[in-house]
């Protein structure tokens, strides 16, 4: 186990809830309350800026993340942003869009580095100095009140290029945003499928944090235990009335997405999470699909392998939400899990047999602050190796 994961196991503190936490009914509600201006940099979407925010005129520096690339956060895509936001030109950060704009945003609000490569493998102080306001606009990754930043970079062994890429969060409590505003009505023009893995990511994040074997608080497994039953109570609907069944549900998932990051803030992910990193790395499939792809495997194992522990608790609060035998509730929930977004082999993804074994190298190289947080410890690349083979 390397210094960082030590450190995070030895803290014994309850949840600090830094951000200042707000709910606004539409943008123009928040745009008058926080007085918008010149010295405003907003880094959005054009597919969301248009329909919400454009009829207003505001006079803040609208910037569209995909001018600097598609998908998650990279290292020339950061790149590019520094370059094209000098960091004299604005006062406050808002970010509004899913989790790659809110880890944009975070370092947006801190000291710029000598290199992106070098703030990733901890070669540079994170420090914060700018307001940071994060709106979230998908109801899955917690970013919005997380210390952690996640992008695709060079991999490393021993201080070496590789010639790979891997997937590496940058933690520390310096890029947590100052406030947090919740406008549920931004999530009813994202389409059905990005919905639907980013519920599930939310609901990824509860689990692993109520599982959580070291880092586990009182406060956490509150927030946690409160997302998992608003999150499952909307899959109930979807299952039973279709997508359109969460139009009416969206206030609760927006906020249920909310609890889980606060969940995790201290509780941590763990293996789901580590082991998706690669994934998503490599073959750029969506953060909340890459993990669903080996959540419900994972599950299973650490059932069968510690059967009596915080699984039965897990097993006993899914049964009492969905109404299943305490002993189906894995199963079901993997069933119910599949009539929300049906589940994909990896191989579809891309992975090729090979990465069976390489990597799980990568995961246990590079996500120990993950993998020392896993259900089952310790968490063998042998396991690894298995989720891997018999989600292929």
């Amino acid at each position: 186990m390397d210094a960082f994961s030590k450190a995070l196991q030895a803290d014994k503190r309850e949840i600090i809830i830094v951000p200042t936490i707000y709910k606004f009914a539409d943008f123009k509600s928040f745009a008058d309350e926080f007085n918008l201006n010149e010295r405003d940099c907003v880094l959005t979407n054009e597919f969301i800026y248009t329909p919400f925010m454009k009829e207003y005129n505001l006079p803040c520096n609208f910037v569209f993340q995909e001018k600097f690339g598609a998908g998650e956060p990279s290292e020339e895509m950061i790149q590019k942003m520094y370059d094209a936001i000098p960091y004299d030109s604005y006062d406050r950060v808002i970010a509004i869009g899913g989790g790659a704009i809110m880890d944009l945003c975070k370092l947006l609000g801190c000291k710029r580095p000598d290199t992106v490569h070098n703030l990733y493998f901890k070669r540079f102080p994170v420090q914060h100095e700018k307001e940071v306001i994060a709106i979230p606009t998908t109801c899955g990754t917690g970013s919005e009140v997380t210390n952690i930043s996640v992008a695709i970079v060079d991999d490393e062994k021993d201080g070496k290029l590789t010639g790979g890429t891997t997937k590496l969060g940058l933690v520390s409590d310096d890029i947590i945003p100052n406030k947090v505003c919740l406008i549920p009505e931004f999530i009813k023009t994202l389409p059905y499928k990005p919905f639907a893995s980013s519920a599930i990511d939310a609901l990824i994040h509860a689990t692993e944090s109520f599982l959580s074997p070291y880092r586990k608080t009182t406060t956490s497994e509150l927030f946690s235990v409160k997302a998992m039953e608003m999150i499952l109570e909307g899959f109930r609907r979807i299952g039973e009335d279709g997508p359109d069944a969460r139009l009416t549900y969206l206030d609760e998932f927006v906020t249920a997405s909310l609890y889980a990051g606060i969940a995790f803030l201290k509780a941590g992910c763990g293996t789901v999470h580590g082991m998706s990193f690669p994934l998503g790395g490599t073959y750029h499939v969506p953060h909340g699909e890459s993990n669903y792809a080996l959540f419900g495997k994972i599950l299973e194992i650490y059932d069968e392998m510690n059967p009596n522990g915080e699984i039965m608790k897990f097993k006993e609060l899914v049964a009492r939400i969905t109404g299943c035998k305490v002993e189906n509730a894995i199963p079901y929930l993997n069933e119910l899990l599949e009539k929300v977004l049906p589940l994909k082999p990896l191989h579809e993804y891309g992975f090729k047999e090979s990465d069976i074994k390489d990597f799980p190298v990568s995961v246990e190289a590079n996500q120990q602050r993950l993998i020392t947080n896993s259900y089952i410890q310790p968490w063998t690349k042998e396991l690894m190796e298995r989720v891997y083979r018999e989600c292929f």
